[in-house]
């Protein structure tokens, strides 16, 4: 889980969003904004997405600064003014070059396998843990009960 969340949370982010890449020719301010403000930070060019959505709103994915993307809503780029967008463009820039979608990548992982273990946990403990049918260890049930308790809860 955690592999195939580090190789592939950030095409799957764009996938989910309907986003779709944009060539240079296409959108060319965007991209020299981007590259200016890209080689301003020290970061390599990174994919540039449309998302087709009217919401103004901006997100930026990748495992790390050299596998990165940004993608921008039709919305944002039709409301905000060129200095607006850069000011949006250059926060997500800040998230790649600070490597926080990593972070937030594997968080999500961690919590992921911690859920699925309170979860087998919770199974084990319905279905007796286990234990023999002459109950010769006693707690099983208690300990199983606080782990699935306290699993799900710690950071």
């Amino acid at each position: 889980m955690n592999f195939f969340g580090y190789f592939y949370s950030d095409s799957l982010a764009i996938k989910m969003t309907g986003s779709y890449p944009v060539s240079e020719a296409e959108a060319p301010e965007l991209y020299a904004m981007v590259r200016k403000l890209s080689q301003r930070a020290g970061l390599p060019m990174p994919k540039i997405y449309i998302q087709p959505s009217q919401q103004p709103n901006a997100f930026a994915t990748g495992r790390n600064p050299s596998h990165s993307a940004v993608a921008v809503t039709e919305g944002l780029l039709r409301l905000l003014s060129p200095s607006e967008l850069e000011g949006v463009l250059a926060h997500e820039l800040a998230h790649i070059k600070n490597r926080d979608v990593l972070v937030g990548t594997i968080a999500a992982a961690l919590a992921g396998a911690i859920s699925m273990m309170a979860n087998v946990l919770q199974w084990g403990a319905i279905f007796g843990m286990g234990r023999s049918d002459d109950e010769e260890e006693g707690g099983g049930m208690v300990g199983g009960l606080i782990m699935a308790i306290v699993l799900p809860s710690s950071p």
